[in-house]
């Protein structure tokens, strides 16, 4: 079966509830307001396309390409990002929910979490060197053996992070979450 190619297309108030996807390229193309909600994208390509206000709750990836992708306002509950094809995988979020998410063992240097809610997010043995977590929620979010070299972590808060299992060198961190770096040393620290 011949895969399809949509170039430079603005898709919009899409409802793909429960629906399998057919394996399509999409290339430059804008989703707005879509709903994923548990919809099977498996082997479907989208290379930079900007996704705002979607709804991929759940949705199966299983080996999507991501390739310069944005998401905007979206809601991604549950996502497997690591279920993804991680060939030259790139990706920025900007006000987005990626609660119960998993980033494990992928490869996403210098990647961008903006004002995004990534509260008990996996991101477990990944390579995020360089990254920036601006204004991010990372309640209970789960960091091991992360490469966490240079990664911008200043304005991001509730985060914990162990420095004996993760790589922190170069990392940006502020006086006030630091704390979130000695939560494994069960210390009782006062003010």
């Amino acid at each position: 079966m011949k895969r399809i190619l949509i170039q430079s297309k603005k898709i919009e108030k899409l409802d793909y509830t429960d629906t399998k996807l057919p394996e399509t390229e999409y290339e430059d193309c804008l989703f707005l307001n879509c709903i994923f909600y548990n919809s099977d994208l498996s082997n479907v390509n989208f290379e930079k396309c900007t996704f705002d206000g979607c709804d991929f709750s759940m949705a199966k990836l299983n080996n999507v390409r991501l390739m310069d992708v944005r998401f905007i306002n979206c809601k991604l509950l549950g996502l497997h990002f690591d279920d993804c094809n991680d060939f030259i995988m790139s990706v920025y979020f900007e006000k987005c929910t990626l609660r119960l998410s998993s980033f494990y063992k992928l490869k996403l240097r210098k990647t961008q979490f903006i004002d995004c809610n990534l509260q008990e997010t996996d991101f477990s043995e990944a390579d995020l060197s360089g990254s920036v977590f601006d204004n991010c929620d990372m309640l209970r979010a789960i960091f091991d053996f992360t490469n966490l070299e240079k990664a911008d972590f200043y304005t991001s808060f509730h985060y914990s992070i162990n420095p004996e299992k993760n790589k922190l060198k170069g990392g940006r961190f502020s006086k006030s979450e630091v704390i979130g770096l000695l939560d494994s040393y069960n210390l009782k620290i006062e003010s």
